[in-house]
């Protein structure tokens, strides 16, 4: 709907289907753009976060120059947010996690250790540039080991707090660590198996991937989303309960655990599985795109401008940060061998980016110098379930402290 404002700036407000279709459209252009253009596959920015950044600037364009503002709907976006973290806690099995044993429960305490390091990283800094400290979080674990969903996902509670362009901060800083994450991971593990001459035990050199044949059923498919929706439900109600701490959790964090919840009693429940993971990756996949879309269309640029030189020094002293954690914490605590110089370059990957930008660093590294079996298991698995579980929970810590 059209409606004119002062000064002859017309103003367009979409009702929920039309964000929905605008953010389809969103999507399909990134997705477009990041088949074209190489560095885009590189460094594994999403296909939503490339359409919607356009888009954000776009619209700030057409608002600065009094042509035209736009205006969203946001319900959906906060249901595909809080479906997409449910989806989430499904990945977070204690059966998987146990299987990487005394290694995994080393690298779990590194890295949530390391995610209050760089919330402390990221306070300070700001309290040095004299900006809002709830932004120093959003430049921290939120965006940095956290990601663009993250980013996206705190930045209200940011926000509700005072802290102007949480989200926007977020999402940018999140955006530019996938870029750090992808670059300074294989130097690290470089520079370790050089000054220690290390080498690979396995005498194959080659990566051995499993691809998985998935058919689609319509009623199995359907059977998932009633569990992730169940899952979603549980979790409502643990929100409730994580609020009675004192602290005060985002929505989707109830939902996180509620998805793990229904995990691990569906992995020690006797009889056939009801979780189908393949299935419900697929409903984690279709949500955080769309959720990212909405987010990202939805960005105002304008409360970037002021923050640019500050937000470029935090964001260059994380990855200094991470490239130091891993060199000397990382590998250090891990074995000082070759699976842990490979661990090394994974963790810098997860730390600054996403699980995809740990695997590509561990791949290159593999590629060149031998297979690493344990790090190409240990890391993935422990990173994403302990990330995704103590994140949430560290990053309220901070936002209560700081707010």
């Amino acid at each position: 709907m059209f409606l004119l404002k002062e000064e002859n700036e017309m103003e367009l407000t979409f009702d929920l289907l039309q964000t929905l279709g605008v953010a389809v459209l969103v999507f399909i252009v990134g997705r477009w753009i990041k088949s074209k253009v190489k560095f885009f596959q590189t460094y594994f920015i999403p296909a939503p976060v490339i359409g919607g950044l356009i888009a954000s600037i776009l619209i700030f364009i057409l608002h600065q120059n009094q042509i035209l503002e736009i205006k969203f709907t946001a319900t959906l976006q906060d249901f595909f947010m809080n479906v997409f973290f449910t989806c989430t806690g499904f990945t977070c099995s204690y059966a998987v996690l146990k299987k990487s044993g005394k290694l995994g429960a080393i690298l779990a305490v590194g890295a949530v250790v390391f995610l209050a390091v760089q919330n402390i990283v990221g306070v300070g800094l700001a309290a040095l540039f004299n900006i809002n400290k709830l932004l120093g979080i959003a430049m921290g674990s939120i965006s940095m080991s956290g990601g663009v969903g993250s980013g996206a996902s705190f930045g209200p509670t940011l926000e509700s707090y005072g802290a102007v362009g949480g989200t926007t901060v977020g999402v940018a800083a999140a955006t530019f660590g996938l870029l750090l994450g992808s670059l300074v991971g294989g130097p690290v593990a470089n520079r370790l198996i050089k000054k220690y001459n290390l080498k690979s035990s396995e005498s194959s050199n080659s990566l051995v991937s499993e691809k998985v044949d998935l058919k689609l059923n319509g009623t199995s498919l359907f059977n998932s989303v009633i569990i992730v929706l169940l899952g979603a439900f549980i979790g409502t109600y643990i929100g409730m309960l994580l609020n009675l701490s004192g602290l005060k959790f985002p929505y989707y964090v109830g939902c996180l655990f509620g998805g793990a919840l229904v995990r691990n009693i569906d992995d020690y429940r006797k009889g056939k599985s009801i979780v189908n993971m393949p299935e419900i990756d697929i409903i984690s996949s279709i949500s955080l795109n769309l959720f990212l879309s909405m987010a990202l269309m939805n960005l105002n640029i304008s409360k970037l401008l002021d923050l640019a030189l500050p937000m470029f020094v935090i964001l260059i002293v994380q990855a200094i940060v991470m490239m130091l954690w891993a060199y000397f914490v990382t590998f250090g605590t891990l074995g000082k061998d070759y699976d842990a110089a490979v661990m090394a370059a994974g963790h810098c990957g997860v730390g600054l980016g996403q699980t995809p930008n740990a695997i590509a660093n561990m791949s290159s590294i593999i590629e060149k110098n031998g297979p690493a079996p344990t790090a190409w298991f240990v890391l993935p698995v422990v990173t994403v379930i302990f990330i995704n579980i103590m994140n949430p929970i560290v990053i309220t810590f901070f936002i209560e402290t700081f707010k």
